[in-house]
């Protein structure tokens, strides 16, 4: 089968490799219909080089059409439509009882000390091959998949891989009071949705914050107040104070993570991190990571008195310095984590109808086949012709 592999820094490569085949009798083989590329896609392009192997495939937005499935799966059938959820969950634990599928205890990567094992994403996940490809091996082939069904096209479907419930997590943890305000910091494919599913749920003022014009446009475009990031921060602050009566949002939301354009010398760190061996890049990834972190100081500081800031962007450094004195004598309540795809399922898929309320139909900005990933990639990390959201079809 054709997959995108990465191959090293800012280097990835739509290569021939074994097709998947069943390894567990639970198993399912999906031949991947779309597959989307994600911002976090963008870690691993510029700055987890040391937990990446040549020629691991990428990948963790995946859709399509079960193509064969193990002597034990039940639950779907060659032909069944389905998404895969990101998060390798089996559903049956105590934490995916718990609604945290993204901590499941069966798939934990307890040797690194992380969460749940996730598709497409690095040694410190699992290192489970991903979706940008013809085909995936899918495992939990009763639990884990959701049916969708036939008719609308992919589009509709294809976000409740990650965007979705990832967006709908960061809202729901943000505890937004009815008719309250949230700013939204980064409007990226997460930040967008995130603006959205907070106008559908009930938020007075959605104030979104982003340094690229084509995405404040877009934001603007469904009636998200929008600054430009660019803005001195005393400005900033002063902006969203002018729009609460002077406290600041309700909740903050970030959106953005270590992809924040932050201090020179934390964006140094990361790429020399980068450029090193594995064997020592790996522990100073581990235990000396540097992230940038303009973005989630400036959501403490937007944030109102007792209010809460959410923490849907990922980030990666062990030892980041947070200004506790300011958040605890503000009294900010914070929330944050990989996203529980299974979680959130059921409040979302009845909003996934013809009347489109959050406008999933018409939500991507690019459809490339896969043979062009490689072109995406480069394309979304310089945030270019107006990218926010691309599909690939393979």
């Amino acid at each position: 089968m054709r997959a995108l592999t990465w191959q090293g820094k800012r280097d990835v490569r739509v290569e021939t490799v074994p097709d998947p085949r069943i390894e567990k009798p639970d198993d399912i083989i999906v031949r991947i219909t779309s597959t989307g590329l994600c911002g976090s896609d963008l870690h691993l392009y510029e700055l987890f080089g040391p937990f990446i192997d040549s020629g691991d495939i990428l990948g963790h937005e995946p859709m399509g059409i079960v193509e064969e499935v193990g002597p034990d799966v039940t639950a779907f059938a060659p032909g069944d439509r389905v998404v895969i959820p990101f998060n390798v969950s089996c559903r049956d634990c105590y934490m995916c009882d718990q609604g945290l599928q993204s901590q499941c205890e069966t798939t934990q990567v307890r040797e690194r000390g992380s969460g749940a094992s996730l598709f497409g994403y690095t040694k410190l996940y699992g290192q489970v091959p991903g979706g940008q490809a013809e085909f995936l091996r899918v495992p939990f082939g009763n639990k884990l998949p959701i049916k969708v069904p036939e008719g609308p096209p992919d589009d509709r479907f294809v976000y409740l891989s990650d965007v979705l419930p990832t967006a709908w997590q960061a809202v729901e943890y943000a505890a937004i009071p009815p008719g309250g305000s949230v700013t939204v910091l980064g409007l990226g494919p997460i930040g967008d949705m995130t603006t959205r599913i907070a106008q559908q749920r009930g938020a007075g003022l959605v104030i979104g914050v982003d340094l690229v014009k084509e995405r404040l446009t877009r934001a603007s475009a469904h009636g998200v107040t929008c600054f430009d990031a660019r803005m001195d921060g005393k400005d900033l602050t002063a902006a969203v104070r002018d729009l609460t009566d002077g406290r600041g949002t309700d909740a903050v939301i970030d959106a953005v993570g270590m992809e924040a354009h932050g201090t020179p010398f934390a964006k140094a760190a990361q790429w020399v991190t980068g450029l090193l061996p594995d064997v020592v890049a790996q522990p100073m990834m581990e235990k000396a990571g540097i992230d940038r972190l303009g973005a989630l100081y400036a959501g403490i500081e937007l944030v109102r008195r007792g209010g809460t800031l959410s923490i849907s962007g990922v980030y990666g450094g062990a030892v980041s310095p947070m200004p506790l004195l300011t958040m605890f004598d503000k009294q900010i309540q914070v929330r944050m984590g990989q996203a529980n795809v299974w979680r959130w399922v059921d409040e979302i898929l009845p909003l996934l109808t013809d009347a489109d309320p959050l406008g999933v139909d018409t939500f991507k900005t690019h459809s490339m086949p896969l043979e062009d990933a490689p072109k995406a990639y480069a394309m979304f990390q310089a945030k270019e012709d107006g990218m926010v959201k691309t599909l690939l079809k393979p």
